[in-house]
């Protein structure tokens, strides 16, 4: 093994350290002013008020305490500068996965206590206390056990009413969709939820709802009218959207044909009456044909 010829015994090195030591504290004048520093092994660093070191030192037990989120009008949760996300709730399979080995009396009483909260929303409702009512029916659902299927239709058709009264239409529909997934055959949640989609401009949307309410239901005026006046309002609006789509097409294509000394203009399109195929022709002198 190769040693080194220039190497120092351990005490001379100890020694060369304790030297070092002596001259930094006489250099330093605030280390003959705090002694206790020396002996604990701590030196202080310069240009620091000693009062800054405490600052740097926060109480974080707010950081360990969990906060609720802040919901908007809509029920998105607010977050600093974060995506906000939907107020979830538990999966109908989920609830019924938890309550299988739950016992019967159990269950008939938490249906009881449900009813009892629906039966509350509803006259909170009818006093035009549309929150509270909202409060009350989702607190029933957090209650009534996932088995009874209807009864749950029947919570989330009226929370969607609820909401649907202080203009939270996304979240009135998201619920009557439920309604309608719980019991398919539930035709007030069908009517409420084909409002919801004309209220938003789902005209497709609601009147697939409404031809399900009639063929459940004949005697149902509302979804009768409707189903006569929607398909109308529905070949409009395609019409509508056709000239629209057609129109930024044409402006497209003359901005292409511009540097060539062409429009739109110069081609006319004809459609074969016979095989409904079209035909595209090149005009010259568009202004001309007549």
């Amino acid at each position: 093994m190769e040693e080194f010829k220039d190497a120092s015994p351990p005490e001379e090195l100890l020694h060369h350290l304790k030297l070092s030591d002596e001259k930094s504290s006489e250099t330093d004048p605030r280390g003959a002013q705090n002694p206790q520093n020396t002996g604990s092994g701590h030196t202080p660093s310069s240009g620091r008020d000693p009062s800054a070191a405490d600052e740097c030192f926060h109480d974080c037990h707010e950081s360990f305490e969990a906060k609720d989120p802040v919901l908007d009008e809509e029920e998105n949760v607010q977050g600093d500068g974060s995506s906000s996300r939907k107020q979830t709730e538990p999966d109908e399979e989920y609830l019924l996965e938890l309550e299988k080995d739950m016992p019967e009396e159990e269950k008939q009483q938490r249906r009881k206590e449900s009813t009892t909260l629906k039966e509350k929303g509803n006259e909170q409702f009818k006093k035009e206390d549309y929150g509270e009512a909202e409060d009350s029916y989702t607190k029933a659902l957090q209650i009534c056990p996932a088995c009874f299927q209807k009864d749950r239709a029947v919570l989330f058709s009226n929370r969607a009413a609820a909401k649907m009264k202080q203009d939270k239409t996304e979240a009135a529909l998201s619920d009557c969709s439920k309604a309608v997934e719980l019991d398919p055959n539930y035709i007030r949640a069908l009517l409420r939820r084909a409002e919801l989609y004309e209220k938003t401009d789902k005209l497709d949307e609601a009147l697939e709802d409404y031809k399900a309410v009639l063929e459940k239901d004949p005697a149902v005026h509302q979804a009768r009218e409707a189903c006569m006046r929607l398909p109308r309002q529905i070949e409009e609006r395609n019409e509508k959207l056709k000239k629209e789509m057609l129109g930024a097409l044409k402006d497209l294509g003359n901005m292409v044909l511009r540097p060539f000394g062409l429009s739109t203009e110069n081609f006319q399109i004809k459609q074969d009456s016979s095989t409904g195929s079209y035909s595209i022709n090149f005009v010259q002198t568009p202004n001309n044909n007549r």
